[in-house]
């Protein structure tokens, strides 16, 4: 069987398990290269970790 057809994923998905590093918040994470933060503080704090804002 592979993993799909036994209901594990691959990938970790960013849900109630994980919170915000800055805020504690639960929904909105950005989890992609486990940022761990949510939305909000991630537009705070995103040029001080190097991001910029192309358009």
């Amino acid at each position: 069987m592979s993993e799909t057809q036994t209901g594990e994923h691959a990938s970790k998905r960013t849900d109630d398990r994980v919170e915000c590093r800055r805020c504690s918040r639960k929904q909105g994470l950005v989890g992609k290269y486990d940022i761990n933060l949510c939305r909000q503080c991630f537009r705070e704090v995103a040029r001080s970790m190097g991001f910029r804002k192309y358009r």
